[in-house]
């Protein structure tokens, strides 16, 4: 069985690796995966190596990183989950998921988030977690308001992103 460093129910948390790029292609080589986090829909074989690159360059220098996520009685690679830094000089966190097709709509998703959700606040200490989707992906949106994060306005980013807001316990 692998080794993870953060569980929930049915979700084990790895840690990206440099020998994981078949993994990072399988999930953003995919282009349901990629249609509304890449303007152009897709990311090439590069884009996905420094995707990789990234986040593991996020763990060595923050200790987060969008986490591969895998199920835990089968070992089988699902996604990503995680944070990255946003807003260092106030604590603030973006929180972000990207899981493969054939794991949508069994609660994944919601269980995946509410775990980095519950990490961040209790063992980072996080002050508060942003999360930015793309206005055409209603299933982000759903996702993200159902986790208990508040629309607060639009970023500009490759694209419009609407951003949301969630309060650490507290300022609730």
């Amino acid at each position: 069985m692998k080794k993870y460093f953060l569980e929930s129910e049915r979700i084990g948390f790895g840690v990206w690796e440099s020998k994981d790029f078949e993994l990072a292609k399988e999930l953003w080589g995919n282009k349901q995966v990629t249609e509304y986090i890449s303007s152009k829909g897709y990311f090439t074989k590069e884009e996905i190596e420094q995707r990789l690159i990234k986040e593991i360059e996020n763990q060595e220098k923050y200790k987060v990183q969008y986490w591969p996520v895998f199920m835990k009685d089968t070992n089988e690679f699902m996604g990503c989950c995680g944070l990255r830094p946003y807003n260092l000089k106030k604590n603030i966190y973006e929180i972000g998921i990207h899981i493969l097709p054939q794991y949508w709509g069994i609660g994944i998703g919601s269980e995946a988030l509410n775990t980095v959700i519950e990490y961040a606040f209790k063992e980072l200490k996080v002050e508060n977690l942003f999360a930015g989707h793309n206005p055409k992906n209603n299933a982000s949106r759903k996702l993200i308001t159902k986790a208990g994060f508040q629309f607060i306005g639009e970023e500009q980013a490759w694209c419009i992103r609407h951003i949301y807001i969630k309060f650490s316990n507290k300022e609730n």
